[in-house]
C-alpha cells in the first residue's frame, strides 16, 4: 500500500522526470505534474509514454531510501539546495522505483526485472534491490520446476546483463535452464541464446531433457540457426559443434540417430551411434564391462535427475535391464567390480527366463526420483519389462503412467503384478502390432496347432514357481486407463480379473484383441461401471456387450423397463464407443444401442450392420467424430446427425455406396439442387469445422465447393473409391485447406502439376498417398523441396519411375520416414542404395512390383537398420532363403516382414522360431501360381503372370507362434 507522506512540511523537490529515450521528446510536449502524495492513483500505463513528467516528492523519503538521493539532496553537490533537480532515466523504469519508494508493491516479472534492478542499482535503492533479487531466486528456485510466466529473450537479457556486470546471478539462472531445458528448447527464440549459456546448460550436472534425443535435436536446430555450412572449416565453426560432443550418442534412439546421418553437422556422430546402438543391441552377452572398457559409465548415463518427470526411451533397442539399473546406481566414475559383474549375471539369467520373484534386489542400491510421473519404454525389445517394473516400483514411487508399447515379452498375466507394484499408476500402454487375420476381414485356408514358447530351466537357475494367487486391494483403483490393442494373448479370464482390480477404469482399449469373447467384454463393461471410453474395433464384441451397455433401460430387461430414468445406462454416460468392424450385432441391437448414447463424443461403426434407420435415432449433440465408413448409410442419415452435431470435427464416410446412390436419386428430380448443395456437404458447410474428413462415393467438385466453409481448418483429408474431384478440384485443395497435414487419394485424376502444386503449397504436409490414381506422375512432381514430408507413397502412379528419379526424390524430400512403392518397373538394384543412401532413417519401406530392386539380393537395404515394417514383393528373383532372419538380426526394431515366394532365389524362405526371431511380431509369407496369358501373346515364347495363391502368416505374442494361411493377399 502506498505510504501517507504528504507535503505539508514543505521538506519537498521536484524531480524533473526526463524519458532517456530521446525519440519520445518529439512527441507531446504538454505538462504533467504529478505528487507521490497520491502515488495510489498514478496510471503507469499513460504516463510511462510521458517523455517529461514533473513530479513534486518528499525530499526526507527520498534521502532515507536512496543513496542516490542521499549524497545528491543532503550532501556537497550544489543541488542539495535546489527546489527542482533533473533526472534522465528510463521513464517506465523510474516511476515503478519512486512508487516503491513511496510505499507502493512491487509487481515484478521477467520482463521489467532487469530495467528495475538497474534503476535499484544506479539510484541505491537497496529495498528493491533485495525485492528483485528475491524475485528471481523465487522463479529460479528448484521448487519450481516448470516456467512460471517467465519469458526466455528476457531471461537472456538477464544472463547476459549478469556477465557484463559480475552479478552472481548467473549460476542461477543457468540451472534454472538446464531444469527447465525442454521449455527454453521450444521457445519461438531458442535460436537466440548465446553459445556460452547453451554450452553451460547443456554441462549442467542438473541438464533435465525426456530423453537423449530431445537434447541433440535442440543442439541441432541451434546449429542449423546460427553455424552456416562455410563456418564448419573456421575456428568459429569448430567452437560451435564441440557442443556435440556433450551428446551421449549412445543413449539415442535408433530411428533419430539413423535419420541424422544426412546431417551435414551430425554426419559423423550419427553414424558412429547407429553402430553402437545396433552392437549392444545385438549382443546376446550383455557385458557391461567390456562396453564400458575402463569403467567409465558417463556415456550410457541417462540424463536422470531429481527434477525429471517424463522419461522417454522409446525407440531404444540398446537399452536392457543392465543399463536401466545402472541408471538408477549412486553416480561414479567407475562401478564396483562386484556390482559390476552382478550386473551381468542378472542380464544373463534373464536371458534364460529367470523368475523375477527370485532376483535379490537389495544388492542393488538403487536410488528413488520422486519427480517422474511417465516412462516411456516403448519399441525396446531387449528390456525385460517384468524385471524393469520391479526398477520403476523402487526408483520411481510417483509413476502414473508407463508407456510399454510393442514390447512382446511381457506377459499380460503379469499385469496384475505391475498393478501391485506401482500403486499410483492411472495410464498403462502395452499396444503391439494388429494380427493381420481378423476373422471378419479374412478368410482362413488352414490354421496350424500353436507352438508355445517354451520356458528354459537350466540346472543352474531355480525353476519358475508358479503364478501367485493376486490379492485385489484398493490401492489398485488408481487405473483409469489401460490399453491392450492387438493383444492376441489376453483371454477373458484376464478381462475378469482387470475387471476385479481396477474399479475405476475409464478407458479401455481392446482393439483387435482377438482372443476374448462377447461375453468376456460384456463382464468387464458390467464391472467398471465407471468406464466412458471404450476401443473394440475388430473384436468380438457384440449383443452381450450392448445389453451390458443398455442393461439399465434396455427392452431386453422387462424389469428395467419400468424405470423411467433413462440416464442410469452406461450407453448414456458413454463419451467414446469404437466398435468397427464387429460384425456380432445385427441392427436391432445396434439401433438400441445408438439410441441410448447421449453423450458421445467419438463414435466409430466402420463396416457394421449400420443402416439409415439407427442414425436417425441418434439424439446426442456433443458429437466430434463419427466414422461410418463402408456401412449403408445414405447421404439424409448422416446430415441428419450432422445437423444437430455442430462441434464435429472429423467425419470418416469412405466405401458408402448409398451416398452416391441417393445423390442419383436427387439428380433425377432436380439435378441443379444435387450438384450445388447435396444435403450431407450443405449441412457440413453451413455448421462445422472440420480437421478430418474422409469421402469417397457421390464427393464431386461441387461437393467441395459446398464444404467449403467446413475445411479451413482441415488437417486430413482423404478421398476414396467413387470420389471424382477432377484435376480442378485437387488444385483447389490447397487454398481451400492451408492448413493441410494429410493428403490420401484413391482412384483420383492426379498429374504432374497437380502434385506439384500440392507440394509447394501446402506448407504443413506431412502425409501423402496416392493410391491407384488416373493419370502418370513423373520426377517433375518433385522438382520442390518438401522438407516436412514424412511419409509418402506412390502405388500404381508412377510406373515410369527411374533411379535417376528416385534420387530427385530423396533430395527434395529427404525426410521420410515411411516410403511405398508400388509399379514402378523400370527400378532395379542400384535402387537400393538410393534409398538406404537417401533416407537411412526408414522405419516403413513398402516395395511391390518395382522392377528389378531384388534381381541380385538384398544388400544395400540392409542398412535402413531403423526399419520396423518391411514389404518386398514382386522386385526380382534374387533374396537369400535365409532373408527374414538374416533382416531381424541386423534391424533390432524390425516387426513386420512381408515377402513372397515369387522373388526367393532358392524357391523358399526359412521360416524364424522363438529364438531366432529377435523382435519380429508378424511374418507373411505369400504365394503366387504362373498363368499363362491367353490374349496378346507373343511369337517368342509363352507369356506368364503371377496369380496370388495364399498367404501364410506367422503371428508372434508372448506366449505362443500361430500360423494361419488365408485367401487374402495382406
Amino acid at each position: 500500500m502506498a505510504s501517507n507522506v504528504d507535503t505539508a512540511d514543505g521538506e519537498t523537490v521536484i524531480l524533473n522526470c526526463i524519458d532517456s529515450d530521446g525519440s519520445r521528446l518529439d512527441g507531446d510536449h504538454e505538462e504533467i505534474a504529478i505528487s507521490t502524495a497520491e502515488v495510489g492513483q498514478w496510471d503507469l500505463t499513460s504516463l510511462a509514454h510521458r517523455p517529461i513528467i514533473k513530479i513534486k516528492a518528499n525530499r526526507q523519503r527520498l534521502i532515507q531510501h536512496s543513496s542516490y538521493f542521499l549524497g545528491l539532496l543532503s550532501g556537497s553537490f550544489s543541488e542539495s539546495c535546489f527546489d527542482s533537480i533533473s533526472i534522465h532515466w528510463d521513464m517506465e523504469s523510474l516511476l515503478s522505483m519512486l512508487r516503491f519508494i513511496f510505499g507502493c508493491s512491487m509487481d515484478l516479472t521477467s520482463e521489467n526485472f532487469l530495467p528495475l534492478y538497474e534503476a535499484a542499482l544506479f539510484f541505491g535503492v537497496d529495498k528493491l534491490l533485495l525485492v528483485c533479487r528475491s524475485w528471481l531466486d523465487y522463479v529460479t528456485s528448484e521448487v519450481r520446476i516448470w516456467p512460471p510466466q517467465l519469458c526466455l529473450e528476457d531471461l537472456v537479457h538477464i544472463w547476459d546483463y549478469g556477465r557484463e556486470n559480475a552479478i552472481d546471478f548467473i549460476p542461477q539462472l543457468t540451472g534454472y535452464l538446464a531444469r527447465n531445458f525442454i521449455w527454453m528448447a521450444s521457445c519461438d527464440s531458442f535460436h537466440n541464446v548465446p553459445f556460452e549459456l547453451l554450452l553451460s546448460c547443456v554441462k549442467h550436472p542438473c541438464l533435465t531433457v525426456d530423453s537423449e534425443k530431445h537434447l541433440c535435436d535442440a543442439i541441432l536446430l541451434w546449429l542449423a540457426t546460427n553455424t552456416n555450412p562455410s563456418d564448419l572449416l573456421s575456428s568459429t565453426g569448430d567452437a560451435h559443434l564441440e557442443i556435440l560432443t556433450e551428446i551421449r550418442t549412445s543413449l539415442l534412439s535408433l530411428p533419430f540417430a539413423a535419420g541424422k546421418r544426412r546431417c551435414p553437422f551430425f554426419s559423423k556422430f550419427a553414424e558412429r551411434s547407429v553402430v553402437a546402438i545396433c552392437s549392444l543391441a545385438t549382443s546376446h552377452s550383455f557385458s557391461l564391462a567390456d562396453i564400458l572398457g575402463g569403467g567409465d559409465c558417463n556415456q550410457l548415463r541417462i540424463h536422470l535427475t531429481e527434477y525429471t518427470k517424463i522419461l522417454d526411451l522409446s525407440g531404444c533397442p540398446q537399452i536392457n535391464l543392465a543399463l536401466l539399473l545402472l541408471n538408477m546406481l549412486p553416480s561414479s566414475n567407475n562401478l564396483d567390480k562386484l556390482l559390476m559383474k552382478k550386473l551381468n549375471q542378472l542380464s544373463l539369467k534373464l536371458e534364460r527366463h529367470m523368475d523375477i520373484s527370485r532376483i535379490p534386489w537389495e544388492i542393488f542400491p538403487v536410488l528413488t526420483f520422486e519427480a517422474v510421473q511417465v516412462v516411456d519404454v516403448s519399441n525396446c525389445p531387449m528390456l525385460h519389462l517384468e524385471a524393469a517394473i520391479e526398477c520403476f516400483s523402487k526408483s520411481f514411487p510417483s509413476l502414473t503412467t508407463l508407456k510399454a508399447a510393442y514390447i512382446l515379452n511381457f506377459r499380460t498375466m503379469k499385469l496384475y503384478q505391475l498393478l501391485q507394484r506401482c500403486p499410483l499408476l492411472s495410464d498403462i500402454d502395452l499396444t503391439v502390432d494388429s494380427t493381420p487375420v481378423i476373422p471378419a476381414k479374412v478368410s482362413v485356408i488352414s490354421s496350424f496347432p500353436t507352438v508355445t514358447l517354451q520356458i528354459s530351466t537350466s540346472s543352474n537357475d531355480e525353476t519358475c514357481p508358479d503364478v501367485p494367487a493376486f490379492h485385489f486391494s484398493r490401492q489398485l483403483s488408481n487405473i483409469t486407463k489401460l490399453i491392450l490393442e492387438g493383444r492376441t494373448d489376453i483371454y477373458d479370464s484376464d478381462l475378469q480379473n482387470i475387471a476385479e482390480c481396477c474399479p475405476s477404469l475409464h478407458c479401455v482399449n481392446l482393439n483387435a484383441c482377438t482372443s476374448i469373447t462377447d461375453s468376456g467384454i460384456s463382464i468387464l463393461v458390467l464391472k467398471c461401471v465407471e468406464l466412458h471410453s471404450i476401443f473394440a474395433c475388430d473384436t468380438s464384441f457384440g449383443q452381450n456387450c450392448v445389453q451390458s451397455l443398455c442393461r439399465n433401460i434396455s427392452r431386453f430387461d422387462s424389469v428395467a423397463m419400468k424405470m423411467a430414468d433413462h440416464t442410469n445406462s452406461l450407453a448414456y454416460k458413454l463419451q467414446i464407443l469404437h466398435i468397427g468392424c464387429c460384425k456380432g450385432i445385427n441392427e436391432t441391437f445396434l439401433l438400441e444401442l445408438i439410441s441410448q448414447t447421449h453423450r458421445i463424443r467419438s463414435l466409430c461403426l466402420r463396416g457394421t450392420q449400420l443402416v439409415d434407420n439407427s442414425l436417425y435415432k441418434f439424439s446426442g449433440s456433443s458429437l466430434e467424430m463419427l466414422d461410418v465408413s463402408d456401412t449403408k448409410v445414405s447421404c439424409h442419415a448422416v446430415g441428419h446427425v450432422v445437423r444437430r452435431n455442430p462441434l464435429l470435427k472429423g467425419l470418416i464416410a469412405r466405401g458408402c455406396r448409398h451416398l452416391l446412390q441417393e445423390e442419383n436419386d436427387i439428380l433425377e428430380n432436380s439435378p441443379v439442387l444435387s450438384y450445388i448443395c447435396p444435403v450431407l456437404y450443405y449441412e457440413l458447410g453451413k455448421s462445422c469445422n472440420l480437421e478430418e474428413i474422409s469421402l469417397g462415393w457421390g464427393f464431386s467438385f461441387f461437393s467441395m465447393e459446398a464444404l467449403r466453409p467446413a475445411i479451413k481448418m482441415l488437417r486430413t483429408f482423404t478421398v476414396g473409391l467413387g470420389g471424382s474431384l477432377g484435376e480442378d478440384g485437387l488444385k483447389l485443395v490447397p487454398a481451400f485447406c492451408p492448413l493441410l497435414e494429410t493428403l490420401i487419394l484413391y482412384f483420383q485424376v492426379v498429374s504432374d502439376s497437380v502434385v506439384r502444386n500440392i507440394l509447394e503449397t501446402l506448407k504443413h504436409l506431412q502425409v501423402l498417398a496416392l493410391f491407384y490414381c488416373f493419370g502418370e506422375i513423373s520426377s517433375l512432381s518433385f522438382q520442390s523441396s518438401a522438407p516436412r514430408l514424412r511419409k509418402l507413397k506412390l502405388e500404381r502412379v508412377s510406373s515410369q519411375m527411374t533411379n535417376d528419379d528416385l534420387l530427385t526424390l530423396t533430395r527434395n524430400c529427404m525426410n521420410l520416414t515411411d516410403l511405398s512403392l508400388v509399379g514402378c518397373r523400370r527400378l532395379n538394384s542400384e535402387s537400393q542404395d538410393t534409398i538406404s543412401n537417401g533416407w537411412p532413417g526408414l522405419i516403413s519401406l513398402h516395395l511391390e512390383d518395382c522392377g528389378e530392386v531384388t534381381a541380385k539380393g538384398v544388400t544395400s537395404l540392409m542398412n535402413c537398420q531403423a526399419l520396423e515394417d518391411l514389404l518386398l514383393r514382386h522386385n526380382g528373383l534374387g533374396i537369400d532363403r535365409n532373408f527374414i532372419i538374416r533382416a531381424a538380426s541386423r534391424m533390432p526394431l524390425l516387426r513386420k516382414v512381408a515377402v513372397d515366394v515369387c522373388d526367393a532365389k532358392d524357391g523358399d524362405f526359412d521360416l524364424p522360431d522363438f529364438p531366432d526371431r529377435n523382435f519380429l511380431r508378424i511374418v507373411k509369407l505369400a504365394r503366387c501360381n504362373l498363368k499363362r496369358r491367353t490374349l496378346g501373346s507373343t511369337k517368342s515364347g509363352t507369356c506368364t503372370t503371377p496369380v496370388h495363391v495364399e498367404t501364410l502368416i506367422l503371428t508372434w505374442d508372448s506366449r505362443k507362434l500361430s500360423r494361419t494361411v488365408v485367401k487374402e493377399r495382406l
